[in-house]
């Protein structure tokens, strides 16, 4: 479902003017957010946001190349305390920042991130999704990313790649002083998994966030929750809740992973609850989020069947594609506490 599009002047000076316009906070901020992250039972009064490929629409709308620095700075000036980038390698082996397998829907160029060399791939010049936009920014690394989010905003790592490249990515962040920085996870769905997730764990150490992702079709005890989050010390849990019937389409109760034992065992591993409210191209409407999306929330103008049904149940980081609104309405619940940038 998609909003109406604004006026191409309005967009183009979105597109052009976010990256130089967006205010800078002091450098403690992302410290003051990584605080909040781990420590879920001090701070439930307060949801935290996250923004889907760094924030790249507005009202069902693209005004942002997606994985940009002008989302990222938009990100930061809007309040969002973390950005979702997607991470790839290029063929000599330099981390990169692009959701896709190729350069097709995104950039200026064609064919596939892994077979280009970084060199190659500067030239590729970010472009509006769909409308095909040109930005003036290029394909860019994910050591640049993280220096130019560095103590502003947490970076919420997307790995593309094998699992274990999360402790290079580890590396990248602990050699840029970013250990607290960054968000790492793994999806998580039986005792093979986990045992993967807890090697991981050990390799990259205790100083960097790491959670799982957890899906209801295939995790749907309480129990398989409590010690997924016990072992892995981790800060928060992602939830994907599948819609699943076009009889019912939204969900009556947030599904397993929301249940009363369910949320009982995020108090007792001091975790955060965490549900991605995007949308997912070509699906119905709030895919991950029992078909309670972004997208409901704002043509029926009833956010308080999305966002505020979750976070009725428990939830306290809502990744989306429209995080300004999300905010907004946070704030009129007084469900946001400002940060102290003072210090």
């Amino acid at each position: 479902m998609r909003l109406a599009v604004p006026a191409l002047g309005l967009l183009l000076t979105l597109v052009t003017g976010a990256a130089s316009l967006a205010p800078i906070p002091p450098s403690n901020r992302a410290a003051l957010i990584h605080e909040r992250l781990t420590q879920a039972n001090l701070n439930r009064d307060h949801v935290m946001v996250v923004a889907h490929r760094a924030g790249w629409k507005k009202d069902g709308v693209t005004v942002r190349a997606e994985n940009s620095f002008a989302a990222i700075d938009h990100a930061v000036s809007t309040g969002v305390e973390m950005v979702e980038l997607d991470v790839r390698r290029s063929k000599d082996g330099v981390l990169v920042i692009m959701h896709d397998e190729t350069l097709d829907r995104t950039t200026t160029c064609r064919g596939k991130v892994a077979e280009q060399t970084l060199a190659e791939l500067r030239p590729c010049q970010l472009v509006l999704e769909g409308q095909r936009i040109l930005t003036d920014e290029h394909v860019f690394t994910l050591e640049e990313a993280m220096l130019h989010a560095r103590g502003r905003i947490l970076i919420n790592i997307d790995n593309k790649l094998e699992p274990e490249a999360l402790v290079e990515v580890t590396d990248l962040a602990r050699s840029l002083g970013m250990a607290d920085g960054v968000l790492l996870k793994l999806a998580v769905w039986n005792a093979e998994r986990l045992q993967l997730a807890r090697d991981i764990r050990r390799a990259i150490g205790p100083d960097v966030a790491f959670m799982p992702i957890l899906a209801d079709d295939a995790v749907t005890e309480p129990s398989f929750i409590d010690r997924t989050q016990s072992a892995l010390d981790a800060p928060a849990a992602e939830l994907v809740h599948w819609y699943r019937d076009a009889a019912q389409p939204l969900t009556p109760n947030g599904g397993p992973l929301l249940s009363p034992l369910a949320r009982a065992t995020a108090v007792r591993n001091n975790t955060h609850l965490w549900i991605n409210t995007y949308p997912i191209a070509d699906r119905p409407e709030g895919m991950v989020a029992g078909g309670r999306g972004d997208y409901f929330a704002l043509a029926t103008g009833r956010p308080e069947e999305v966002w505020g049904f979750f976070v009725d149940r428990g939830v306290t980081i809502i990744q989306t594609d429209e995080p300004e609104a999300v905010i907004a309405w946070l704030e009129r619940e007084g469900l946001r506490r400002p940060y102290d940038l003072t210090n």
